[in-house]
């Protein structure tokens, strides 16, 4: 079975940093786009940013240079490192897979459970 899941989430205060990761089981991440989103309670997920199976990143939220996202084929793994967390940054994050092009929308084939970062003092 195909697998996504999704860890590294936490409780931190303003101005904290998380480094989610994201491991794939049951196939190899090398040929899809790999997407973070995020999701508050009531809304539908909303896309954080994207790595396309060929490398190239877009985001999808203006982080203002705050996050960070990177994959390693090798670890068949993908992170999002986030500095400077905000409030307004407090969601469930997610990570999905496609082949083989990133898409704004939550359109991805393979989902994670999604993993809980909360920024609060």
């Amino acid at each position: 079975q195909s697998l996504l899941v999704e860890s590294e989430g936490g409780l931190v205060q303003p101005g904290g940093s998380l480094r989610l990761s994201c491991a794939a089981s049951g196939f190899s991440l090398e040929n899809y786009a790999i997407a973070w989103f995020r999701q508050v309670p009531g809304k539908g997920r909303k896309g954080v940013s994207c790595i396309g199976s060929n490398g190239g990143s877009v985001d999808y939220v203006d982080s203002e240079g705050r996050f960070t996202t990177s994959r390693d084929n090798a670890k068949n793994k993908m992170f999002l490192q986030m500095d400077n967390l905000k409030p307004e940054d407090t969601a469930v994050y997610y990570c999905g897979a496609r082949r083989h092009l990133c898409r704004r929308d939550d359109v991805y084939d393979i989902w994670g459970q999604g993993t809980q970062v909360t920024v609060s003092s």
